[in-house]
């Protein structure tokens, strides 16, 4: 299992992003989490095989219909201890 933290820039925040994020990553199976940032970015922390992410990584920068996603930044993710993906509450 790969582990990768993605940063999506643009407009993510109050257009349903975390939400669709949830719903396209537990239809591929992928364990972690979703959350915003305060820098009005929307930051995902996603375990799986490497197909299963690929296929998360195209449909983050698709997002939901009010999005317009300008960037997304992939790195390797810290170890992901859940065996579901949830939305985490905003840290600010």
């Amino acid at each position: 299992m790969t582990s990768r933290r993605y940063v999506v820039a643009g407009r993510v925040q109050g257009v349903g992003f975390r939400y669709f994020v949830l719903r396209e990553a537990q239809a591929l199976g992928l364990c972690g989490w979703v959350r915003n940032l305060p820098s009005g970015e929307v930051e995902v922390l996603a375990a799986g095989e490497e197909v299963q992410l690929a296929a998360l990584e195209g449909r983050l920068w698709q997002g939901p219909p009010h999005a317009r996603v300008r960037e997304v930044r992939t790195g390797e993710g810290e170890a992901v201890n859940w065996d579901d993906f949830r939305v985490l509450p905003t840290p600010w």
